[in-house]
């Protein structure tokens, strides 16, 4: 049996382990090398790869997805996304888009994931067509910009007629717990024809009502601890970020414990 499985008693026949296992995937959202190789060790189905996931995520370097690519054999889904703040984007903004994704697939990108918005909060039917045809043939992810959408429902079909293979979604709140009930409405709404993946606040302590209570088949996780800096000589007086940038010496990476108890918590539900 797999690690997280051992010890689960005899009711557990090698038959209901495979079924089980295909029937929930983890996706774990990482910005460093170490938070990925993390990830696949721990379980995840796939990773979702950014920088400056304090911003929620931006574009990631090159090196980065070369050297991830590396390291890991799960699918390694690129986030597109050129800055952070609102889903509206200039003219420049899409010529960078773009280029990341021209340069993403060219260095191994298994998918994309990517959104872009009007600015009445509805999905950009125009502009998310280009960019779906700069992705092709590689699947494709609408990120959580879903969740500032004007209307979630009619959101959905609209991605679903562009033909994105899946929406990242908190259910429009500030926690997939939170959003749950819309959610559940959307996996409902959605009957197949395109994945619902709650994200957003995401822990061992709700992965099980959220899995439950949405009917999802897949879900979105960072699974990260803080680990301090190994700098012995530390300026106090100094910090590169703004004021709500992380601490100078610590550092956020995916831990692999937590990832392997998400992943034994999808796999011990009914």
């Amino acid at each position: 049996l797999p690690l997280m499985l051992r010890g689960v008693g005899a009711r557990w026949s090698p038959k209901k382990v495979d079924r089980m296992a295909e029937s929930f995937l983890m996706e774990v959202c990482v910005d460093s090398v170490e938070s990925a190789i993390n990830a696949e060790r721990g379980g995840a189905g796939r990773i979702e790869l950014c920088s400056g996931l304090l911003e929620g995520g931006i574009t990631p370097s090159i090196g980065l997805l070369q050297v991830v690519k590396q390291y890991v054999q799960i699918p390694v889904f690129v986030m597109i996304r050129p800055r952070a703040g609102d889903f509206l984007y200039s003219d420049h903004e899409v010529e960078v888009m773009k280029t990341d994704i021209h340069l993403s697939k060219s260095h191994g990108a298994d998918g994309l994931v990517l959104g872009t918005l009007t600015e009445d909060g509805r999905v950009d039917t125009e502009l998310c067509m280009e960019l779906l045809a700069a992705c092709r043939p590689l699947p494709v992810t609408f990120h959580r910009a879903f969740d500032m959408v004007h209307d979630p429902m009619v959101a959905l079909e609209t991605l679903i007629s562009l033909g994105f293979e899946r929406v990242l979604t908190s259910g429009c709140d500030v926690s997939a717990l939170e959003g749950l009930p819309l959610i559940k409405r959307l996996v409902e709404q959605a009957k197949g024809r395109i994945t619902v993946m709650p994200g957003g606040g995401i822990s061992e302590r709700n992965l099980q009502r959220i899995l439950e209570g949405s009917g999802a088949q897949e879900f979105h996780c960072s699974a990260r601890s803080s680990r301090d800096s190994a700098m012995k000589f530390r300026n106090s007086c100094v910090s590169m970020g703004a004021a709500l940038s992380t601490p100078e010496y610590s550092v956020k990476v995916a831990d692999v414990t937590k990832v392997r108890t998400l992943n034994a918590i999808a796999k011990n539900i009914m």
